[in-house]
């Protein structure tokens, strides 16, 4: 079934100009949609985002009850099953989307990962150990990567095994960059617990910004996790050819420039930013790196 059917052509580019303005709105470390990738790709992409960026909004934004956020959050599920069944909600984000999911056979199950772990973001507030954090990352930032593949028809197990690993990486770095932030704003600790205690480290050091040598450690202990596990992912930029390797391996080296700066700066809290010179330098390495590959 069509599942855009109902929707004139003049209505589906309509939503996904709604859905690129949402992605070009906000500041990003990591590009979405950009100028490297395919025009074919940018809609799908920017749909995908949009629907992201909603559920994280509603689990993060703005001063609604935890009963409200899960509600929103149960209606965008709900969203998800009318696209499944031909009938997508009347809003430019879920006519884009189910324009998307039937013109790509995306699966759906990816979108309802999403919504999973944005409800824990909600209810969830710390992680006793890493096991925890990574499935919460397979959840919230694994199921966007293997999207992407789904979309260029290269999701095979190696290369979604690569993703995940770039995905979970990424997800760890923004963990870093907004230590003070998700703490302030949210009451969010995204440090594992039992690793704050083999550092000594209590909550008191999060809420007083006590930026000690102790905190110092156990920080450049997640940089180096988070560095390894994009090392581990990297070969698939590689992997990929056209504008889609080349955007990946933007995104690669963008996140290795991030942790880089993590590691150098002294304030822990600070949120580290790539200026356009940075950005420019990653755009012609990354243009390299294809080169050397022939």
């Amino acid at each position: 079934m069509n599942r855009t059917a109902s929707n004139s052509a003049g209505e589906v580019a309509q939503a996904y100009r709604w859905c690129r303005q949402l992605a070009q709105s906000h500041y990003e470390n990591f590009p979405v949609a950009s100028f490297l990738l395919p025009r074919w790709q940018r809609d799908p992409i920017a749909a995908i985002y949009a629907f992201a960026r909603s559920g994280d909004d509603i689990a993060d934004e703005g001063d609604a009850s935890e009963t409200e956020r899960l509600q929103q959050l149960d209606e965008m599920s709900q969203a998800l099953r009318l696209i499944e069944q031909g009938s997508p909600p009347e809003q430019p984000l879920y006519i884009a989307l189910a324009d998307t999911i039937e013109r790509h056979q995306l699966p759906i199950g990816l979108f309802h990962d999403l919504l999973s772990a944005f409800r824990q973001d909600v209810t969830r507030k710390r992680y006793a150990n890493f096991g925890e954090l990574m499935d919460y990352c397979r959840r919230s930032a694994n199921p966007v990567g293997r999207l992407l593949l789904h979309l260029n028809r290269q999701a095979d197990e190696r290369k979604l095994a690569q993703s995940d690993a770039i995905c979970s990486a990424l997800q760890l770095i923004n963990f870093l960059q907004d230590i003070s932030q998700d703490y302030e704003e949210n009451g969010r600790i995204y440090l594992p617990q039992d690793e704050m205690q083999r550092f000594v480290i209590n909550e008191d050091s999060l809420r007083e910004g006590r930026n000690s040598f102790e905190l110092k450690e156990l920080i450049r202990f997640q940089i180096r996790r988070a560095s390894n596990l994009l090392r581990a992912g990297s070969p698939l930029g590689m992997q990929l050819r056209g504008r889609f390797g080349l955007e990946l391996r933007a995104i690669i080296l963008g996140g290795a420039r991030v942790l880089e700066k993590l590691h150098a700066q002294d304030d822990v809290f600070a949120r580290p930013r790539l200026n356009r010179q940075e950005r420019l330098g990653i755009l012609f390495s990354a243009i390299r790196q294809g080169f050397s590959r022939h």
